[in-house]
C-alpha cells in the first residue's frame, strides 16, 4: 500500500482539527467526528438548538482547508433553484435546460444545510441523490459533485417517512448543545478572539483530503471486521434498525479512524464512531455501552505493538446522567425481555462511572427497579 498519505494524516490533526478546537470551546468531540466524516467522505448530522456553533464548525473547517463552502437555511418553501442554481437563461433561449451552478451547492466542497428537516418534496429527490451518490440530476443533466462532506443540522428529529430517508443519508449523528456554564468564560474569550482574527488556510489542501479519502480503500479491515459484525448483531438484537447498506458504509469510518491515526490496519478500537449512529438521543448511552464492551472484548485479542489509537477510542470522561436516564426510560417501554436484560446490564455498568453521587444513586435505583420489572413473572 502506498503510504504517501501519512504526512496528510498527521497534518489534518495538527493543522486542522486542533486549531479548530482552540477556537471553538467545548466542541472537541464534534470536531473529531467531523474529521473522521471528512476523511471517510460521509455525512454528519448535528442535533441541537440554534446558537450552539453548528455553522461555525463548518465555516472553520472550510477555511482551514481553503475549500469552497455552501450553506443554506432550509424552510418549507425552499425551492430546488435556491440550492442547486437557476436555469441558465442564455441557454434556455437556445432551448437547452442547463443549470447555472456558480456559487451553489453543486460546486461546493463543504455543504452545510441548516434546519435540514424542513426540506420539502420539491427538493428532496435532488438532495437525496446529492448526499448519497454525490451527483446532481436535473432533466438530462447529470453532474458529479466535488462535495467532500455534507453537514446537516436541526433542533428536532424526523417524524415522517420521507424525512427519515433524508436523515438516513447522514451516517454519523452528534448532539451539539451549549457549553457547560463553568466554561462560559473560555467561550466568551474565544468568541472575541475569532472576531479579531479570521481563520486562515492551513498547508493542507482539499486535494490532500481527497488523497486521504482514497487511502481508506486500502486499509486492512480484517482485524476490525469480527468486532464490527459482533456489534451490529448486538445492536440489532437490542432493537436498533441497522441496514446492510449502513453496515457496509460503517467500514469507511472505521478505515478513516485508522488513517487519521496513521495506520494502514484498522483495529477494534476504530469502531468508536459507531457510538454516533443513534436514531434518537435515548440510544446514545446504550450505544456507548455496547460499543465499548465490544472494543474491550476484541482489543484483548490484538497484539500489535505501537498501535496508535484515535483520541476518542477510549473516552476518559464519565457518562452523562441525563442520557443514561433517557436510555433507562426507553428500555422501560421496550419489548423483549432478553434484549432488554442485555442492554440493561451494559447500562448498569456505565451508571457506576457517573461522577455525581446523588445522580449515581438515583440511576442505580432505576436500574434495580427495571431489573425487577423484567424478571418478575407476569
Amino acid at each position: 500500500m502506498n503510504e504517501n498519505w501519512l504526512p496528510f494524516a498527521a497534518a489534518i490533526r495538527t493543522e486542522v482539527l486542533e486549531p479548530i478546537k482552540s477556537r471553538l470551546i467545548g466542541k472537541d468531540d464534534i470536531v473529531e467526528v467531523l474529521g473522521i466524516s471528512l476523511v471517510a467522505g460521509e455525512n454528519t448530522f448535528l442535533l441541537g438548538p440554534p446558537g450552539t456553533g453548528k455553522s461555525a464548525l463548518v465555516h472553520e473547517l472550510a477555511a482551514r482547508l481553503g475549500g469552497r463552502s455552501f450553506d443554506y437555511l432550509l424552510t418549507r418553501f425552499t425551492e430546488p433553484s435556491e440550492l442547486f442554481g437557476p436555469f441558465d437563461l442564455r441557454k434556455l433561449r437556445e432551448g437547452d435546460l442547463i443549470t447555472n451552478t456558480e456559487g451553489m451547492l453543486p460546486e461546493a466542497d463543504f455543504v452545510f444545510l441548516d434546519e435540514l428537516l424542513n426540506a420539502n418534496s420539491a427538493v428532496l429527490n435532488s438532495l437525496l441523490a446529492a448526499l448519497n451518490e454525490r451527483v446532481f440530476r436535473r432533466g438530462r443533466e447529470k453532474t458529479k459533485l466535488p462535495m467532500l462532506i455534507a453537514i446537516g443540522a436541526s433542533n428536532r428529529l424526523p417524524e415522517d417517512e420521507a424525512l427519515q430517508a433524508l436523515f438516513d443519508r447522514f451516517l454519523l449523528r452528534v448532539h451539539c448543545g451549549n457549553v457547560e456554564t463553568d466554561r462560559l468564560g473560555e467561550v466568551l474569550d474565544a468568541g472575541r478572539a475569532r472576531e479579531r482574527n479570521v481563520e486562515s488556510a492551513s498547508n493542507l489542501s482539499v486535494a490532500a483530503i481527497r488523497t486521504l479519502q482514497t487511502a481508506i480503500l486500502d486499509v486492512d479491515l480484517s482485524l476490525a471486521r469480527p468486532a464490527l459484525i459482533e456489534i451490529i448483531k448486538q445492536l440489532r438484537q437490542a432493537g436498533m434498525s441497522i441496514s446492510d447498506r449502513r453496515a457496509v458504509r460503517l467500514q469507511r469510518v472505521i478505515a478513516a479512524s485508522a488513517v487519521v491515526s496513521g495506520r494502514t490496519i484498522a483495529l477494534a478500537s476504530d469502531l468508536w464512531p459507531l457510538r454516533m449512529i443513534w436514531d434518537a438521543p435515548t440510544q446514545i448511552e446504550m450505544l456507548h455501552s455496547h460499543v465499548q464492551n465490544v472494543i474491550e472484548k476484541f482489543s484483548k485479542k490484538e497484539s500489535l505493538e505501537d498501535a496508535r489509537e484515535h483520541p476518542l477510542a477510549n473516552p476518559d470522561r464519565g457518562p452523562d446522567p441525563e442520557l443514561l436516564n433517557r436510555s433507562l426510560e426507553a428500555l422501560a417501554h421496550a419489548e423483549g425481555t432478553t434484549n432488554i436484560a442485555d442492554s440493561l446490564s451494559l447500562i448498569a455498568a456505565r451508571v457506576e462511572w457517573v461522577q455525581n453521587d446523588s445522580a449515581r444513586d438515583h440511576l442505580r435505583q432505576k436500574v434495580n427497579d427495571l431489573r425487577t420489572k423484567i424478571t418478575t413473572p407476569k
